[in-house]
């Protein structure tokens, strides 16, 4: 990546996922931009959402890594 307002973090991997992290400075405010290294999908988290995990009971950070409820379902 050759934009200078995108910070490389580094990989963060597993047995079960590979994401790359990176600091995004295009918005409205610095983002954590979170690249899936299987299929290239990006998400955005910004100081709100990341303190809201933060936050997050051990049982509802749970129910967001069962990969059935979104990630092998079909796309439309």
């Amino acid at each position: 990546m050759d934009d200078p307002s995108i910070e490389p973090l580094g990989v963060v991997e597993n047995e079960f996922a590979a994401v790359h992290l990176s600091i995004d400075r295009r918005g409205n405010g610095p983002r954590l931009r979170i690249e899936d290294l299987t299929n290239e999908r990006v998400s955005y988290l910004d100081a709100l959402t990341l303190e809201a995990l933060a936050w997050a009971s051990e049982d509802r950070i749970r129910s967001l890594l069962d990969p059935s409820d979104e990630r092998w379902r079909d796309q439309p």
